[in-house]
């Protein structure tokens, strides 16, 4: 095929793995025995939802017992206030000064009391409405790991289930260090332009585009010692729970465009120390030339140095191709999938369809 520079979209592909936007641990905050399950796994619960319900009788007791002392208290602050009423207005005539400052003083305490015994009353019923375990976010909630009858104790380390909400859903990639100072270089030399703001789409497991594009919410700050390159974090809507945490997919991140030639990745090889070539023909004999690639599109490379526009380009034969064979053009096409087809034979559909077959090279037999 001639080759030929047009604007193409740089895009970068990378693996990433999808991360729950939040998910939580259910522990209980007080201890007893598991009266009823509430909810039912794998179903999606909101947020205030109660899940478990734990016995509620020594709790219940206990919120009895501060109310009780609750009310003792109030009596001893009454009586310390009459007290004190009383000694005022007897003070000079039967009542000492230091009668009096003793009753204040037993007044004092009567209200510290109170207080102490209004705040273990409201911690008291605090635990008790605690027996009613209840989700804090909306997600997708998971099988329990106890039982109607099991004991649980408060902070235990063992969660009772977990809560998950998915929609919508981070992914989690990384890019070189290296790769983002070139593009970044590339842009500022205006090689490739951006129109600010990257296209995120996302590939499944299976091969198909997911429906939803996505955006990054962090682009990352620090660079690993280890692996050389930067966390990135991109959230995608995911109404149909189509991803879950744990899946690992891949990110395809429009960056913008740039002016390149494409050279179709079967028309390539890659050396064993990573150099990517392709052979061209020149005065009827093939030629190898070592290219610079920007990354791909679609079935392509994004080739900005190594091959020059209107250069034929040797699409097949080329495992029993030699540098200097003597080869012959061939015109040809190439499909959506990225085979070659000889043009003679798709003419009549490719004319009917408003197409133009690209001239390609093929050996000489």
């Amino acid at each position: 095929m001639t080759t030929a520079e047009e604007d193409v979209p740089y895009t970068v592909t990378l693996p990433g793995r999808a991360i729950a936007f939040q998910e939580t641990s259910i522990r209980p905050q007080v201890g007893g025995e598991v009266l009823e399950i509430v909810y039912e796994p794998g179903h999606p619960v909101k947020t205030g939802d109660v899940l478990f319900r734990l016995d509620p009788e020594t709790l219940a007791a206990a919120l009895a017992a501060a109310d009780a002392a609750v009310a003792g208290a109030q009596a001893s602050l009454t009586s310390a206030q009459n007290t004190v009423t009383r000694y005022r207005r007897l003070e000079g005539s039967g009542v000492s000064s230091v009668d009096l400052s003793n009753a204040e003083v037993a007044l004092l305490q009567a209200e510290a009391n109170l207080k102490s015994a209004e705040a273990a009353r409201d911690a008291a019923k605090l635990s008790l409405d605690r027996t009613e375990i209840t989700s804090p976010i909306d997600g997708m909630s998971d099988v329990a790991s106890v039982s109607v009858g099991d004991i649980v104790t408060a902070s235990q380390s063992e969660a009772l289930t977990t809560v998950t909400q998915l929609d919508p859903i981070y992914v989690d990639v990384s890019e070189s260090s290296a790769r983002m100072l070139r593009n970044r270089e590339r842009i500022d030399s205006g090689k490739l332009v951006t129109n600010g703001h990257v296209e995120t789409q996302l590939i499944l497991e299976t091969g198909e585009q997911y429906g939803e594009t996505g955006r990054i919410v962090s682009p990352g700050i620090t660079v690993s010692p280890t692996t050389g390159t930067v966390p990135i974090r991109l959230q995608f809507q995911n109404a149909q729970s189509m991803i879950l945490p744990g899946q690992f997919l891949r990110v395809q991140m429009t960056l913008g465009t740039t002016r390149a030639i494409l050279v179709p990745q079967r028309a390539t090889n890659r050396a064993s120390d990573g150099t990517l070539t392709a052979f061209v023909a020149r005065e009827g004999k093939a030629q190898q030339v070592t290219l610079s690639e920007a990354g791909t599109y679609k079935n392509s490379w994004i080739v900005t140095q190594g091959i020059l526009p209107g250069e034929a380009l040797i699409l097949d034969g080329l495992q029993d191709l030699r540098v200097g064979t003597d080869v012959t053009t061939v015109p040809v096409t190439i499909d959506s999938q990225g085979v070659v087809q000889n043009a003679e034979a798709v003419q009549a559909p490719a004319d009917a369809a408003g197409e133009t077959p690209a001239p390609a090279a093929r050996t000489a037999d």
